[in-house]
């Protein structure tokens, strides 16, 4: 906003009055320079930070119904004092598990199982699990689960 300043008793008294305008824009041109340099170091070094694991989030609702023969792994709750886990309906030792699980998938174009666990199985049970099937050859690895409203 111009400021108005008196002129005082020179001059003839016709202007009174004289408006200065004051310098106050900001220049614009080295900010967007800063600006623009900065986006270019963040899009180059933006790809090189992002390290992240991939993983394949299970959906719980309105997923898809998987045709064909499916492979499921199941693993008690007793699998720390019995060392037992059933392929389908079949009870297996965990000690011949990773044999007979590779024989499934030689003959396999999908090289995927689904594994239930009970709620109560330990994380370190659960993972013994899981490397025997990866040397088995198992590539993907589906967890299966109970939507909300399931018994």
């Amino acid at each position: 906003m111009p400021k108005v300043q008196d002129a005082g008793s020179t001059g003839t008294g016709r202007r009174g009055r004289r408006i200065a305008s004051s310098l106050a824009e900001i220049n614009v041109v080295p900010l967007v320079d800063v600006m623009l340099v900065l986006l270019i170091i963040f899009m180059i070094t933006a790809p090189m930070i992002q390290r992240g694991v991939d993983v394949k989030l299970p959906q719980a609702r309105r997923a898809a119904q998987i045709v064909g023969e499916r492979v499921e792994i199941t693993v008690p709750a007793s699998y720390a004092q019995q060392r037992v886990v059933y392929i389908g309906k079949e009870q297996v030792p965990a000690r011949v598990f990773q044999e007979r699980v590779r024989q499934q998938m030689e003959h396999r174009d999908s090289k995927e199982v689904f594994l239930r666990g009970e709620g109560t199985l330990q994380y370190q049970d659960l993972m013994e699990v899981f490397d025997m099937l990866k040397a088995a050859g198992v590539t993907n690895i589906g967890m299966v689960a109970r939507l909300p409203g399931e018994r």
